[in-house]
């Protein structure tokens, strides 16, 4: 119901109107509020005609001659959807705070009994049961739920578990929230990445360095290499240096770092005890255990070729 009397409105009443609005919503406008604040059809068309205004869809129009971008564009795509949208996966994401991270495509979730109306760059997703969506602002979907969902639609398996470490560094999702939505989502669909993504969760979600540890160490010894020592102690001018494993007899020393090691200045302390190492003549190869989820192989094969590079210049061999 209009919230001002239906008289005939001036163009410069339109205008002080429609931008009232548009401030509200990124630069466009629902018809729904046009409606309330007194602004016809007829004047929508007018301003139209006159090339002041854009029509962006059945329920969206543009206050002004450009396209829209930021949340104008998230708003547009909203609405233009179908009854019940809301932005899910990165977008999503986008308006919890999410920053670093960029996808050419908008995903929205819509209730199954929707009629969806597609638009370029838009993935709809029609569910049977909608998950829990917040109202405030863009409808959105939660952000633990809307991270598994972009997990489970990124390009490649670097991007999902990238996607992954910026939500929780962030601050946007707590690890045992991620945790039970994984396993909520997993259970219910044959989802694709599973086994990656099982580990990297599990990974986030309880530190992972001491599960890293375990899964490098197996593997190290499926390769023929020596069984390793494990929290080894280095004194050093600062202190005493602790290293996950090692071959003392080489000189050869390997830090597993689960995801916290990422965070705030954890990477600086890092970088001093390792460079302690090495000038104790030491060598220290870093597994971010993320990393090993994604290239294994690689990181396995790099320690195995320093371990015999540095055995075999060992007098002490």
């Amino acid at each position: 119901m209009s919230v001002y009397p239906r008289v005939a409105l001036s163009r410069d009443q339109r205008a002080f109107r429609g931008a009232r609005v548009a401030e509200l919503y990124g630069g466009v406008a629902p018809r729904s509020h046009l409606r309330r604040v007194g602004i016809t059809r007829a004047d929508v068309r007018s301003e139209v005609t006159a090339g002041r205004w854009r029509v962006l869809g059945r329920h969206t129009v543009g206050i002004g001659t450009g396209e829209p971008m930021g949340d104008g564009r998230l708003w547009q795509v909203v609405w233009e959807s179908g009854s019940g949208a809301a932005l899910d996966g990165v977008a999503a994401l986008w308006k919890a705070g999410l920053t670093g991270f960029d996808d050419s495509v908008i995903d929205i979730s819509l209730p199954h009994n929707c009629r969806p109306r597609k638009h370029p760059g838009v993935r709809i997703h029609q569910r049977r049961q909608m998950p829990v969506v917040v109202s405030a602002g863009i409808p959105r979907v939660q952000p633990e739920v809307a991270t598994v969902h972009a997990m489970q639609w990124a390009r490649s398996d670097r991007a999902a578990v990238l996607l992954m470490c910026l939500v929780v560094q962030q601050r946007l999702v707590r690890p045992d929230a991620l945790a039970q939505a994984w396993l909520d989502r997993r259970a219910r669909l044959p989802l694709p990445r599973r086994t990656l993504l099982d580990h990297a969760v599990r990974d986030v979600s309880r530190g992972a360095q001491a599960l890293g540890e375990i899964d490098v160490v197996g593997a190290l010894r499926a390769a023929g290499l020596p069984e390793p020592s494990h929290q080894i102690v280095r004194e050093h001018r600062g202190g005493r240096v602790y290293l996950d494993l090692g071959w003392e007899e080489v000189g050869l020393f390997v830090e597993v770092d689960g995801g916290h090691h990422a965070l705030a200045l954890n990477t600086v302390d890092d970088a001093l005890r390792s460079n302690e190492v090495v000038i104790a003549r030491g060598v220290v190869l870093r597994v971010p255990v993320l990393g090993y989820r994604l290239q294994p192989a690689t990181f396995i094969g790099q320690i195995v070729r320093a371990y015999w590079t540095l055995a075999a210049a060992s007098p002490r061999r």
